[in-house]
C-alpha cells in the first residue's frame, strides 16, 4: 500500500462534504472516481493536494503521516491536473512546463541544466516541442490540456490526480489524453486517480473504479464488479442498462432514448 486516506473529514466552512472516508491505493494503479455532481469527488482531490485543509483524519504516504511534510516535499509526491487549467500571465509553453520543477528548486536558485533536460524530454514525449515558444492563450483546448499534463509530469511525482481534466474536449482529444495517461501509468508506474463523468471511458481504461455519493464510497472494484444497474441506480436514481462492450469486454452503459 502506497497511499492511504484514513477517516477523512473535509469540505468548506459552510458545509462538510466528506465525513469519515477511508480508502487505500497501491503504487501504479489506474483508478477512476465516478459519481453524481456534488458527491465529493473534486473536494476529495483538492484535499489530497492540500488545496482544502482536512478537518480531521490523515493522509499517509508509504505509512508516513503527511501532515508533517513541508509543501515542497508533499509537492514531490502528488500532482494535480485540474479541470480548468489557467495561468495568470500568458507564458510560453516551455515556461509553464518548467513550473512543474518548482518543488525541486533551492531557495533563490534558478532552474538547473537537469531541470531543463527533463522538461525537454517531456515536451518531446507529449509532442509539444514545436509549441515551446507559443503563448498559452494561442493553444487549442487539446494542446492546453497536454501542457497541463506536461507540467504535472515535470513535477515528477509518484501520484497524478486528474479532476475531470478532459470533460470539455472533443472525443478525439479525450481518447488522446486517456491513451497518454495510460502510457504514463504503465511505463512509469505512477498512481493515477481520475475523476470522470464518462463512465464508459473510465470502464475502458481504468482497471479499478470507485463510486461515490454524498461523500461516501458506494462501491470499489473492477469495472465489471462496480458498473452494474443496482449501483448506477444508487448513484443517479434511474435505471440505466449495462451491457458488455464487445471490443473491450468491459461494461458500458446504454443511454435510453
Amino acid at each position: 500500500m502506497y497511499l492511504e486516506l484514513k477517516d477523512i473529514r473535509t469540505g468548506y466552512p459552510e458545509k462538510t462534504v466528506i465525513d469519515g472516508l477511508s480508502v487505500q491505493f497501491d503504487e501504479g494503479e489506474f483508478c477512476a472516481l465516478i459519481g453524481p455532481n456534488g458527491c465529493g469527488k473534486s473536494t476529495l482531490l483538492k484535499s489530497m493536494v492540500r488545496f482544502l485543509p482536512l478537518q480531521s483524519g490523515s493522509i499517509y504516504l508509504d505509512g508516513k503521516d503527511t501532515s508533517g511534510f513541508s509543501r515542497k516535499r508533499f509537492s514531490r509526491e502528488i500532482a494535480l491536473i485540474p479541470q480548468d487549467f489557467h495561468v495568470q500571465f500568458d507564458y510560453p509553453v516551455e515556461d509553464i512546463v518548467l513550473m512543474g520543477r518548482f518543488p525541486y528548486l533551492d531557495t533563490w536558485k534558478d532552474y538547473t541544466k537537469s531541470d531543463r533536460v527533463a522538461v525537454e524530454a517531456i515536451l518531446d514525449q507529449l509532442d509539444l516541442t514545436a509549441l515551446r515558444d507559443k503563448p498559452f492563450s494561442r493553444l487549442s483546448g487539446g494542446e492546453q490540456q497536454r501542457v497541463s499534463i506536461a507540467r504535472a509530469l515535470a513535477q515528477d511525482t509518484r501520484t497524478i490526480l486528474m479532476d475531470e481534466s478532459f470533460s470539455h474536449l472533443d472525443i478525439n482529444h479525450q481518447l488522446e489524453i486517456m491513451h497518454l495517461i495510460r502510457s504514463v501509468n504503465r511505463e512509469q508506474g505512477k498512481l493515477v486517480i481520475l475523476v470522470s463523468h464518462n463512465i464508459n471511458l473510465a470502464a475502458s481504461y481504468c482497471p479499478r473504479v470507485i463510486m461515490m455519493k454524498e461523500g461516501k464510497l458506494v462501491a470499489d472494484g473492477t469495472p465489471t464488479q462496480v458498473i452494474v444497474k443496482d449501483n448506477l441506480r444508487k448513484l443517479f436514481g434511474i435505471d440505466i442498462p449495462v451491457e458488455i462492450n464487445p471490443r473491450t469486454q468491459q461494461p458500458m452503459v446504454i443511454y435510453p432514448s
